[in-house]
């Protein structure tokens, strides 16, 4: 790529910087949960209809799902946008970040022009802090004519790939028979007792599992009054692992726990299971250093990635387009690095000046990652390589 088509891109983010920086702060003041993102989906597909590009809104399946694409022929890289927010905290996750980068990033690439065979895809992406939206639009064909798929993370640090691992989210209910609590307690079947001795069960089952696995929950209700039985609770669960197999192996573990909860307080249980599973993340290492390389061309300075402490994992449906095409998902400095993600602190620095960086570092560092796949044979083919030898297809 050379310098001048590099210099080109950088200057199409910087004087889309008003527009890009105005979009992640209106998202960050109304977050919304996830298969709730009217506000941000709105907002991203209007201004890129602003810039002449066509959208389709509602894409894949998903009200919030949108799609953008420009270019003809050749190879498609897709740039995927997340807009979700979590419970209570807000843009704690910084979604607000990945959608105008990713947003900076497809609007710089039409704005420069460029004379080569290939598209580009803006992919509006919802649900990815429950739900598996990318897993969701990939069963619906969203994934089968793009060869690769790119996308940046805040955090505290930069990264060039996220460590995650596999999760899959249960939901339990407890059914008993209420009854006066004081009056006649015998009466009664009590829907909490089962769920707390599941819990209890779980807390037990961690003593015994795996270094890389993870089991965390919550009562989402316990009741309606401590003079009343509890007829119902109901709790969430995530059960997390290295990767699909231990994931699979681990989920009648735990489940075995909801059940004795069950038999033990002499209630029913239901065990829902979501539809979709998220898989650990298959980097795709050429791919990965090229991004590296452009954001420290940027002043970033980066974590060598062998030196992350692989237990602090979190989780992404990202991994599940990272087993179908090559992928990347690294991760930008937003906040210091004391400040981690799901936290109220991190919030506040997704629409600060560290956030505002790296909404504008990400989309140039995207934007010229895409590039070097669409003009460069020699990437392509070592990004396929590579992502043949992970799937154990040469």
């Amino acid at each position: 790529m050379s310098e001048t088509i590099n210099d080109a891109v950088i200057d199409a983010v910087d004087a889309l910087a008003p527009t890009l920086l105005e979009v992640s702060h209106a998202i960050h003041a109304n977050p919304e949960l996830a298969f709730e993102e009217h506000f941000a989906a709105d907002l991203l597909t209007r201004t890129v209809e602003q810039r002449g590009i066509d959208v389709e809104r509602g894409a894949y399946g998903l009200p919030t799902a949108f799609e953008a694409a420009f270019g003809s022929g050749g190879p498609t890289v897709a740039i995927l946008a997340e807009y979700d927010a979590l419970p209570g905290i807000g843009h704690a996750c910084g979604h607000n970040i990945i959608a105008t980068s990713a947003l900076g990033a497809a609007l710089a690439l039409n704005e420069i022009g460029l004379d080569a065979p290939g598209q580009v895809r803006l992919l509006g992406t919802p649900a990815e802090e429950r739900g598996g939206g990318k897993e969701l639009m990939a069963r619906e064909g969203a994934f089968e004519q793009v060869d690769a798929a790119i996308m940046i993370h805040p955090a505290g640090v930069n990264l060039a790939s996220m460590p995650c691992i596999c999760v899959a989210e249960v939901e339990v209910i407890y059914h008993g028979l209420s009854a006066h609590a004081s009056a006649m307690p015998h009466m009664g079947k009590n829907a909490l007792d089962g769920l707390l001795l599941a819990y209890q069960g779980i807390s037990n089952l961690r003593q015994h599992i795996q270094s890389t696995e993870r089991i965390h929950g919550i009562v989402t209700d316990g009741g309606q009054a401590p003079n009343i039985v509890p007829e119902r609770a109901q709790g969430e669960f995530y059960v997390r692992a290295k990767n699909a197999k231990d994931l699979a192996e681990l989920k009648p573990r735990v489940a075995a726990c909801f059940e004795a909860g069950a038999t033990a307080s002499g209630t029913r249980v239901e065990i829902n299971w979501s539809g979709v599973d998220y898989l650990d993340l298959n980097t795709n290492w050429p791919l990965a250093n090229r991004f590296q390389a452009h954001a420290e061309a940027l002043g970033r300075r980066f974590v060598p990635y062998e030196k992350v402490e692989r237990s602090a994992a979190g989780s992404t449906d990202m991994g599940n387009v990272s087993y179908r095409i090559p992928s990347i998902h690294p991760m930008l400095a937003a906040a210091p690095q004391d400040v981690v993600i799901h936290n109220p602190r991190f919030t506040e620095f997704t629409a600060s000046p560290m956030g505002d960086a790296a909404v504008l570092d990400g989309a140039k560092s995207l934007a010229l990652t895409a590039l070097d796949y669409l003009t460069d044979t020699a990437l392509r083919e070592y990004t396929h390589r590579a992502f043949g030898v992970a799937e154990g297809l040469v």
